[in-house]
């Protein structure tokens, strides 16, 4: 066996797919399922129950597939360093992040990286939180930006930034008025809320509830933009991160009043695979992104200040 036969076979149970696996590696399909078939044939065993659609992998294959997915990322590290030390940054860096972080500051990241290190590349994809993960653990991405990152027993996390949250109303509500509120402004407003499945909207509700104020719920999102558009309309108002509402308050379209007594914060972070050998390229990637996020919080203190 060679390291495109593992590469195959990890890419056919990745996209649980012999056609889509191919396609990856630039073969054939016939060509994947041979592959395949070569590697049932060292080990004298089945690792691909085909009788099920879609196929299954048998325990065997499944061991398989979790110690060949280790031996390419470490023969990818090794092959990236060795071209680092010509002093080339090169290779792709697949990266997921969700939908507010990444529309916020993902674009700005990815111009700054690519002129840079010019023959490096960068995949990036925009995902719900718990798909982020799903990625970053099963290796099909490197890196994850997410909102309240979480560290587990297959999830390592490195922080990058807090964004202030903030009220967002519309600029005609009574709330717009004021330069500061608490959440007990909010008490029986109504709110555009995040799908209860989401993180952040546990940690609004759990803000609200500490302080013994019940709102309404007037719609539910699963996303930031259509909450603002929600907002924009006048069917309530909302607490959101203050950088994913700046454009929105510039142009008049939004009115963002602080939140004080306490003030709430969005943690954002980076999620990597535990035990992931990271490449030169992911390594100067999460370095820039660690370089943007301080300009973003110098502008961040100067959006929202304190009276």
């Amino acid at each position: 066996m060679n390291i495109e036969t593992l590469r195959v076979f990890c890419d056919v149970v990745q996209h649980q797919s012999f056609s889509r696996g191919a396609a990856a590696n630039k073969v054939s399909q016939s060509a994947a399922t041979q592959s395949v078939h070569r590697m049932e044939r060292h080990f004298g065993l089945q690792l691909v129950d085909r009788t099920k659609r879609p196929f299954v992998l048998t325990p065997e294959g499944q061991a398989c597939y979790e110690g060949f997915r280790e031996v390419l990322e470490a023969y990818d590290a090794v092959e990236t360093r060795v071209r680092s030390l010509r002093k080339e940054i090169t290779g792709m860096v697949r990266v997921a992040a969700i939908y507010s972080v990444g529309l916020h500051d993902m674009a700005r990241c990815m111009k700054q990286f690519m002129l840079r290190y010019p023959k490096a590349k960068v995949r990036l994809e925009y995902l719900r939180p718990n798909k982020v993960y799903e990625v970053v653990v099963n290796s099909e991405v490197d890196l994850g930006i997410v909102s309240y990152p979480t560290p587990s027993a297959e999830i390592s996390v490195i922080p990058l930034r807090s964004e202030r949250m903030v009220l967002v109303c519309h600029p005609s509500h009574p709330l717009a008025k004021r330069k500061a509120v608490t959440a007990e402004h909010l008490k029986n407003e109504a709110f555009v809320a995040f799908d209860r499945d989401l993180i952040i909207r546990k940690e609004i509700d759990r803000y609200l509830r500490q302080r013994n104020v019940a709102v309404r719920i007037s719609m539910e999102f699963d996303n930031i933009e259509t909450i603002k558009q929600a907002v924009g309309i006048e069917t309530g108002v909302s607490i959101l991160p203050e950088p994913t509402v700046r454009d929105e308050v510039a142009r008049g379209a939004l009115a963002a009043v602080r939140l004080i007594a306490p003030q709430m914060e969005r943690p954002i972070g980076i999620i990597y695979r535990q035990r992931r050998v990271f490449t030169p390229t992911s390594m100067k990637f999460v370095e820039l992104l660690q370089e943007e996020q301080t300009g973003l919080e110098t502008e961040d203190e100067q959006a929202v200040r304190p009276d």
